[in-house]
């Protein structure tokens, strides 16, 4: 059968191996910088003093804790792939962990849980107060308690990592989907992270954009530089085939990443331009409804009139066809005039069917 060969192909793809270690041998590697557990990822988690406090609770009352994934490198080295947050809670209890500029992050402070309150106010050791320490036997069973480990061998299919990752940390996870994009590119090509990341902190694009704190936590403001680089220069035939929008987005990412031609000047250069004339023409109100009874801008950042006026401009500025940018503000509130808008930028409209309609909306309406 086709489904019984594709199975065994692809299972031949991915090599793994697995088995229990102690936390004492987990700390082991850290120390011996044969474990990467990506400190540049930090950012991405939110666990609180609570959540960390919680998993130590469970490691010292025998509670199982899920196995940790990685990936081996061709050197040897484990990535982590999934498992990152409990590994880092344990190092930082420890006093080990260290962040991406290799200073060490300041020791765990444990809180009261509801099955064992004395934890309050312990740290690993305390030299100035012994009284704050863990009991020696309570540091002895916890570095002795363990932690599966599941590993991806070198000699699996390069792409193994990446989609495991992704499986991993989709559905049900604590980090938005650009964040879960952000560590893959971090894991695949951390200069094409930096610079998607320098991006969103440009002045106009933070202006126009005006994104609440929210989205900014949730790393939206990347999110919305990476549609900008993966959309605004697709073809029509390209914008028919996107089907689902965020996994286009992901795959796209990835392409870009690899792809040492891509011109990172060139889409520099469109970007800046396009959120310097909004700046200068409508200001923050670039990507707000406009409400055409009351003749003026109200609520917040619609992502479908990000994908008409941005895209549709940045699609001209890199044509040399942008109209003059004296009719920008104009053309803005004329949109929530154009049936061609109103009609597929309903919040029930899935986005696999408004992208292909809006963004050839918007070149036409800024083209001369």
């Amino acid at each position: 059968m086709a489904l019984l060969k594709q199975i065994d192909l692809r299972r031949r793809e991915i090599r793994t191996d697995g088995y229990a270690m102690s936390i004492g041998e987990w700390t082991s590697l850290y120390e011996k910088g044969e474990l990467d557990i990506h400190p540049e990822f930090q950012r991405f988690y939110r666990w609180s003093e609570v959540q960390k406090t919680n998993l130590i609770e469970s490691i010292l009352l025998g509670i199982p804790i899920p196995p940790i994934f990685v990936s081996q490198r061709a050197d040897g080295v484990w990535d982590v792939v999934d498992g990152l947050q409990r590994l880092s809670t344990i190092f930082q209890l420890l006093g080990i962990l260290k962040d991406e500029n290799r200073r060490l992050i300041e020791p765990l402070v444990l809180r009261a849980t509801k099955y064992l309150p004395s934890l309050e106010g312990l740290r690993w050791s305390d030299p100035k107060d012994p009284d704050k320490s863990l009991p020696t036997e309570a540091q002895l069973s916890l570095k002795r308690s363990k932690i599966a480990v599941s590993i991806i061998l070198k000699e699996s299919d390069e792409n193994a990592k990446y989609d495991l990752f992704q499986r991993l940390n989709t559905g049900g996870s604590e980090l938005s989907p650009q964040e879960v994009r952000n560590c893959l590119l971090v894991m695949l090509n951390k200069r094409t992270y930096e610079w998607l990341r320098e991006l969103s902190q440009h002045a106009s694009f933070r202006e126009v954009t005006a994104l609440s704190d929210r989205p900014l936590e949730e790393a939206y403001d990347i999110e919305v530089v990476l549609r900008f680089m993966v959309l605004h220069n697709l073809s029509e035939g390209e914008l028919k085939s996107i089907g689902d929008v965020g996994v286009f987005l992901t795959d796209k990412m990835m392409e870009l990443a690899r792809d040492k031609k891509f011109p990172y000047k060139l889409s520099e250069k469109v970007f800046k331009d396009t959120f310097n004339i909004l700046a200068s023409s409508v200001g923050e109100n670039a990507f707000k409804r406009f409400n055409v009874k009351k003749r003026r801008h109200e609520g917040g950042f619609l992502l479908s009139q990000f994908e008409v006026v941005a895209l549709g401009i940045a699609y001209n500025v890199r044509n040399g066809t942008l109209v003059d940018v004296s009719e920008i503000a104009n053309k803005v509130k004329s949109i929530w005039s154009t049936k061609g808008y109103t009609d597929w930028a309903g919040s029930g409209i899935r986005a696999s069917s408004r992208v292909p309609r809006l963004l050839p909306l918007g070149r036409s309406i800024f083209s001369k």
